[in-house]
């Protein structure tokens, strides 16, 4: 006999189900404590791949492993139970062929427990889309200013100034589409051609700096809540936690000096 528990988590075709709809709510998270606070609220939370600069220093995301991922995926899965958890495939685990994406991708739904994964690219990806989610791999799409090829982009530079740019984007949308993706992260986009994807394509559209026009919005949790340096232009800080933090420490800092902790018999019963 077997027993089948209720799902309470968002799926796949829920996400999908929610083109057209009311605004689809994503954020990161890489790790649960975090993510159990954006569980909430979140449709779907992304372990992405900015977790090597965010929480490694790195200077890019191209140098996180597979295993960072897995490590991270595990840790947000376990910290939630409603939003639906997709994890960032990292720079060299999908690009050397379909069967090397399958098999990393494998990996991450099976070590982390996680509903999808994502991964870069629009008409160069669609074969590897495909063998994936033939494969009962669901995945989500990522086109426009793509991180991992910013050394072959020039930089972290915004899509579609150029409109004679525009097909090149709307082949990518078309191709991520009829690959089978269930969803597309559009980064760094000018707000008319989003708009125009997204009124295009049949799945939904995810806007990082693409504007409000996409079926959904993703930031990174820390730039949102002001904790990073740097942030993007695009990014409304919803809070200042790093000032915050920073004046919690000097607190912190202040009492060790002073000695005014309190004692050990007012600590513990």
């Amino acid at each position: 006999m077997s027993i089948h528990n209720d799902i309470k988590r968002n799926t796949v075709p829920k996400i999908a189900a929610m083109k057209g709809g009311i605004p689809i709510v994503s954020l990161t998270a890489y790790n649960a404590y975090m993510a159990a606070l954006v569980d909430p609220y979140a449709d779907f939370i992304l372990v992405g791949d900015s977790l090597g600069m965010v929480a490694h220093g790195m200077e890019s995301t191209t140098p996180v492993s597979l295993d960072l991922m897995i490590a991270h995926g595990r840790a947000v899965v376990a910290g939630t139970s409603k939003a639906l958890i997709i994890v960032d495939m990292p720079f060299g685990s999908y690009e050397e062929s379909p069967e090397a994406a399958f098999r990393n991708a494998a990996r991450l739904l099976k070590e982390t427990g996680c509903g999808a994964v994502k991964l870069e690219g629009g008409m160069r990806c669609a074969e590897t889309i495909r063998f994936l989610v033939d494969r009962g791999i669901p995945v989500m799409g990522h086109i426009g200013l793509t991180p991992q090829s910013t050394h072959v982009m020039g930089g972290f530079k915004t899509q579609g100034r150029d409109r004679d740019t525009w097909s090149a984007h709307e082949a990518d949308a078309r191709a991520v589409e009829e690959a089978g993706a269930f969803a597309v992260v559009l980064e760094g986009m000018v707000e008319e051609l989003a708009a125009k994807l997204t009124q295009m394509i049949a799945i939904p559209t995810i806007g990082i700096g693409a504007s409000p026009v996409c079926d959904g919005q993703i930031l990174v949790l820390e730039d949102m809540l002001g904790i990073t340096q740097g942030a993007p232009k695009f990014v409304k800080r919803f809070a200042e936690i790093g000032s915050q933090i920073d004046k919690a420490v000097a607190g912190y800092a202040k009492a060790v000096k002073d000695r005014t902790f309190p004692t050990a018999d007012q600590t513990y019963r």
